[in-house]
């Protein structure tokens, strides 16, 4: 083979080089093993998991994006697949399971077609020709959005996760605080989900959560002679220590006389209560401090009425610029009547074992609160986790202005489409391609396996329905069979669907690409960890 002389090593010892078919079936693997760890989760009838870490703290859930974050992931192949969940999450806010199974069923129907002795680069190419003609299908299939549309998107995007109980109640707070703080930019509606605080606090149903019109701080009054209400509250927001300024250089000062002394600590009371009547004479009656506030300026302000706050969090105190319209001032000499902002209630309550402070009543909010209660940490969690997924589906439909049918309903239809499309292409990139709308069926295929539904007969029935004209027709995980879901109101935002198509192509086409992986991260025994595998340690299922 070498012609009588030593092989040439150009790798160290200890690196672990897998080449040609055997790299390849190594990482069509470890990703297919990612998609299946989460595909039992997707649908109304998905299962939760339970994730233990190596401090024992659990989560219990059946969101695909913190399934696979919380994983604890060696293999390349499948991190490659959990970056597919990060983007689809970063973009869309959910479908991060469809679109990590549907990674997972390309690199399986693939594998079948490099058995066949098909190019992966010929693949590759059939691929790209399917997602973009799927992307360009998709707007046939799209439906104009409304409000009533926005609340059934909310509501499909919290079936089947723990908060299904209460969707209609929490897909109402979803669309409220999402047309809250919308605002039009030229032609464009532009949503900053920053601007919805989301706050959680154990104790009570769920049902006791609430939307304000404003903003709500896990703090209370610096001190207990202050009123607990303020009403017609006009606020300031102060970002600087209303206390004694420290000198920036080292001080030493002598007293050698006890009147002096007496002048000194009187020359503080007299310099912390013009600060307090200077925040009155700008005619602020609530006062959120970003830093400390003195014990004697705490005694100045509750006997001047006012109603105090110290030490919020940059956040809050950006968010309650925006929704009070109030400035913030970095030196209360500056303080004037322009600057501060106003709400029709400030008031401290008592919420579970802890007081908050409740700004509402703001006439121009464009920065509002959301307060999630739960009987228990762990579901206080979920409920946000799904909040975090409605406000975020509701607020790409608002933006894009139209959804799309789901129950897989689009899918099975762009899967039909597509086998047309093949057959015009001709050679072998005909089979890719073919495999492509074979592979998009996983989804509706999916939903019922999770239902327990027979996938081979529902699957079957879907088609028919497709190749009658009824192109909204999807699974009914509830009834079995299929149903009509436009009449079932069962929508999502037509981004989740594209994005989950082209992340999970060029996913699929990076691994399918690869036909060599070179590995110098020695172990116990200088080899690389086994690539077809994946360490599942911390996972409790």
């Amino acid at each position: 083979m070498y012609g009588g002389q030593q092989p040439i090593f150009i790798l160290k010892e200890g690196t672990n080089r897998t080449r040609g078919k055997s790299a390849q079936s190594n990482n069509i693997a470890a990703a297919k093993a990612v998609a299946d760890a989460v595909r039992t989760t997707l649908g109304p009838k998905g299962m939760d998991k339970m994730l233990v870490d190596s401090m024992g703290d659990v989560v219990i859930t059946n969101d695909g994006a913190t399934i696979l974050k919380e994983m604890d992931i060696e293999n390349p192949a499948a991190k490659m697949i959990i970056e597919v969940a990060k983007t689809q999450e970063q973009h869309c806010y959910d479908g991060t399971t469809s679109a990590v199974v549907i990674a997972g069923e390309l690199l399986k129907r693939s594998e079948d077609l490099i058995e066949q002795n098909v190019h992966p680069t010929v693949i590759c190419e059939g691929f790209r020709l399917a997602a973009d003609k799927a992307v360009e299908l998709l707007d046939a299939h799209s439906i104009e959005a409304d409000k009533s549309t926005l609340h059934e998107v909310a509501k499909t995007a919290l079936t089947g996760k723990s908060a299904g109980a209460v969707k209609a109640f929490l897909a109402d707070i979803s669309v409220d605080a999402v047309q809250a703080v919308a605002r039009v930019e030229g032609d464009e509606i532009i949503v900053d989900l920053d601007d919805i605080k989301v706050e959680k606090k154990q104790g009570g149903s769920i049902r006791d959560s609430t939307l304000v019109d404003g903003i709500i701080l896990d703090k209370e009054r610096v001190h207990s002679g202050m009123p607990r209400s303020i009403s017609d509250a006009k606020i300031a927001l102060i970002n600087s220590a209303i206390e004694v300024k420290k000198t920036e250089v080292d001080a030493k000062i002598q007293i050698t006389d006890p009147t002096m002394l007496a002048q000194f600590l009187e020359e503080e009371e007299n310099y912390l209560r013009s600060l307090v009547e200077k925040i009155q004479a700008a005619g602020a009656n609530v006062v959120i401090c970003q830093k400390g506030i003195d014990d004697l300026a705490q005694h100045y302000m509750s006997k001047a009425g006012l109603f105090a706050v110290r030490r919020a969090k940059k956040s809050d105190m950006e968010a309650l610029s925006k929704a009070t319209s109030a400035r913030i001032v970095t030196n209360i000499d500056d303080l004037g009547g322009d600057d501060l902002g106003a709400a029709a209630k400030v008031e401290e309550r008592k919420i579970g074992e802890s007081d908050m402070v409740f700004n509402t009543g703001c006439p121009k909010a464009k920065s509002v609160s959301v307060l999630h209660r739960g009987g228990k940490e762990q579901v206080v969690d979920e409920i946000r986790r799904a909040f975090d997924d409605s406000i975020g589906v509701v607020s790409v439909a608002h933006e894009d202005g139209s959804v799309l049918t789901g129950g897989g309903s689009v899918l099975a239809s762009l899967s039909r489409d597509l086998r047309a499309y093949a057959e015009g292409i001709g050679g072998r990139e005909q089979m890719a391609i073919e495999a492509f709308a074979g592979a998009l069926e996983v989804i509706p295929r999916t939903l019922a396996e999770n239902a327990g539904l027979d996938p081979v007969n529902t699957i079957i029935e879907v088609r028919k329905a497709h190749a009658e004209g009824k192109s909204t027709y999807g699974v009914n995980v509830f009834e079995g069979g299929v149903m009509d879901m436009r009449a079932a109101n069962v929508l999502e935002p037509v981004r989740v669907v594209d994005q989950a198509i082209q992340s999970a192509t060029e996913t699929a086409v990076m691994i399918l690409r690869i036909d060599d992986v070179i590995s110098s991260r020695a172990g116990g025994n200088g080899a690389m960890p086994d690539m077809g595998g994946m360490d599942m340690g911390g996972m409790g299922f």
